[in-house]
């Protein structure tokens, strides 16, 4: 599948059309099926333009209530179940959905703001205050050293599911920086040879995680209280339970385990 990204359609509108549809921000799937496929686009409060997905309209939208033939899913388990362009768009079409509700107004003098054409925007008639989709950035990171990862789990996660660290770049902080800072803030280590991994859109609601690998320098494992409910290292072939490859923690995760087990530089 390709997706071709667009605020509004560059030709004539296709008569199926590829639905993200979100009921008090769940996502509507088939019920009788795991995935979506394109259909007769329905009736909808609020309708956004995506682009096209294999060359078929997708659209955002969002209803009061789930059509006859349809259930509500929890986004992020609806995109574990999802094939990889379709959870793509999905964590997309959220985005731009609660990107839609929390600036129909403007934010600096409170009028009733308007959709620009030509650009996913919002404009406020009196001011002329412009808001944009909200992205915010957030670092990953995993620590290793010889034979071993640091893992941690936050008191929200999963029963028995560990992680590496995460956490949001503070203003006027560079990603490395916020490596440091978070390393130091929720485990209590210092490291050094910080190598960037790869991004994710994270539509939860609205954050970009860049994934670094580190290796250790110093510091005893101490738990951020409130942040860190548990963290250790880990030998490479004995790894607690860790977030599936659907993330990019478990990505980077099972990646820098297999390069450390193979000798492979990080």
């Amino acid at each position: 599948m390709e997706f071709e990204p667009a605020v509004a359609p560059q030709a004539e509108p296709t008569e199926l059309a590829w639905t993200f549809a979100f009921v008090a921000g769940q996502l509507l799937l088939p019920e009788d099926a795991q995935a979506l496929s394109p259909g007769p686009p329905p009736r909808a409060e609020v309708r956004h333009y995506l682009g096209r997905l294999d060359g078929i309209d997708a659209w955002a939208l969002t209803s009061d209530e789930a059509p006859s033939g349809w259930r509500r899913v929890p986004l992020r388990s609806a995109m574990m179940g999802l094939p990889e362009m379709q959870m793509s768009v999905a964590g997309r079409a959220a985005q731009v959905l609660e990107w839609d509700r929390s600036h129909r107004f403007c934010g600096a003098c409170g009028t009733p703001t308007e959709r620009v054409a030509h650009e996913r925007a919002a404009r406020c008639p009196a001011c002329g205050h412009t808001a944009y989709p909200r992205v915010t950035p957030a670092m990953m990171v995993l620590v290793w050293r010889p034979g071993e990862v640091l893992l941690a789990r936050a008191p929200h996660f999963a029963r028995g599911m560990y992680s590496a660290l995460a956490g949001f770049v503070e203003a006027g902080e560079t990603l490395e920086e916020c490596v440091h800072r978070e390393t130091a803030e929720e485990v209590g280590v210092r490291v050094t040879d910080l190598r960037y991994y790869g991004s994710q859109s994270w539509p939860f609601p609205h954050s970009l995680m860049l994934a670094f690998a580190a290796r250790w320098v110093e510091g005893e494992i101490v738990p951020q209280p409130g942040e860190i409910e548990h963290a250790a290292w880990y030998p490479l072939d004995e790894l607690p339970g860790i977030p599936p490859r659907f993330s990019i923690s478990g990505h980077l995760i099972r990646d820098t385990v297999q390069r450390l087990s193979e000798g492979l530089p990080i």
